[in-house]
């Protein structure tokens, strides 16, 4: 009786997706409860070109995802068979984004780009190139009805908020190639996160170690932060590269201390609460919906889950050029449907993962 009992739980479980895992056969389980969808995006950049470094991806809704790419860049040429579905890796410092050596600039078009579930190109917003010189984000702020599209491009020390469809910028923050460290101008500039009443912060930077805080028509409000001594600073509020922003709804503010490898959670007026250690290179957070912190490891290559006391609760991902590797996952982004995508900022690799059947859903990323 024991043993039919077993057999009927185990074929109810098998049904059910719950043993979908356990009961594949080899593998290595690279992408975790995802799959990769392969060929996607098309390459936009048409025949002998690939998309150059890809440093901001954001999945508005499931059929229209923006790419925020450094342009495209020549492909390289692989030996290796094609059975071995290995993608050429193309390490963006090999090219100068300053435009001072026109040999190694990337050809300078398809920066923002916008697909549709199948990966097949609707829009470049070709009209905006002269804005850009090295992207780092595409993003959005959760409480606008309006839903502008915010780029920021830390190589141009400025910040672009745009009306959706991408005809009218309507805001700029920062002046274009003049760095500061003043309430009008920045030093490279990284990430942006929104309070509901419109309240934003922005982290900058690369070479300002602040954060900033304006009101929702752009006015400086305040800053903090103080230059550390990389890589081993432990004193609060002293920072070096501050690469990323996330906001839970406590409206506690997490901000990436990525040079000194740690995490530094301050209120929404700067008071310092805590410190997470021993994240190798914070690179991109998502905060979800059911508040867990998602961190994307620039060292390790891993997707990263901790509760909002630091506590870790998954990792996944692995280095690789073959479908579903990650080298530099620098922005991340989940749509309705629960398909993750993910921008390699180190190769043009835009990525789109899809639950697998019976997937653990305490193991994907949630919505933000």
């Amino acid at each position: 009786m024991t043993q039919r009992f077993a057999l009927v739980l185990t074929l109810a479980l098998a049904a059910s997706g719950a043993l979908v895992t356990s009961q594949q056969k080899g593998g290595g389980d690279e992408t975790a409860e995802y799959e990769v969808v392969r060929g996607w995006p098309e390459n936009y950049c048409g025949a002998g070109q690939q998309i150059g470094a890809t440093a901001g991806i954001l999945a508005e809704t499931p059929n229209r995802v923006i790419i925020f790419s450094r342009g495209c860049l020549p492909t390289l040429e692989d030996t290796r068979s094609p059975a071995e579905n290995f993608i050429p890796l193309r390490n963006a410092a090999n090219y100068d984004l300053s435009q001072a050596d026109a040999a190694r600039h990337p050809r300078w078009d398809h920066i923002v780009n916008i697909v549709d579930r199948n990966g097949k190109l609707v829009e470049s917003w070709e009209q905006h190139n002269k804005l850009f010189v090295r992207p780092h984000r595409v993003l959005m702020d959760p409480y606008d009805k309006e839903r502008h599209i915010w780029l920021v491009d830390d190589g141009a020390h400025s910040i672009y908020k745009l009306t959706n469809d991408g005809r009218r910028i309507v805001m700029t923050l920062g002046e274009f190639k003049v760095p500061g460290n003043d309430q009008t101008h920045f030093a490279r500039p990284t990430d942006i996160v929104w309070l509901p009443d419109g309240t934003f912060f922005v982290s900058d930077g690369y070479t300002n170690t602040r954060v900033v805080k304006f009101d929702r028509n752009g006015k400086f409000l305040m800053q903090w932060g103080e230059k550390g001594n990389e890589p081993n600073e432990t004193r609060p509020n002293y920072m070096n590269t501050v690469h990323a922003l996330a906001i839970d709804k406590n409206r506690r503010i997490y901000v990436s201390d990525r040079a000194n490898s740690r995490i530094q959670v301050f209120d929404e007026n700067g008071k310092f609460l805590d410190a997470w250690p021993n994240i190798q290179r914070p690179y991109a957070f998502l905060m979800s919906a059911d508040q867990h912190l998602w961190v994307s490891d620039g060292r390790t290559q891993k997707m990263l889950k901790f509760d909002l006391n630091g506590r870790l609760q998954f990792a996944w991902g692995t280095f690789g050029n073959f479908p579903g590797g990650f080298w530099g996952v620098h922005q991340f982004s989940v749509d309705s449907e629960g398909s993750l995508y993910t921008a390699d900022v180190h190769v043009g690799r835009p990525q789109k993962f899809r639950p697998k059947p019976g997937a653990d859903r305490s193991k994907l990323i949630g919505r933000p």
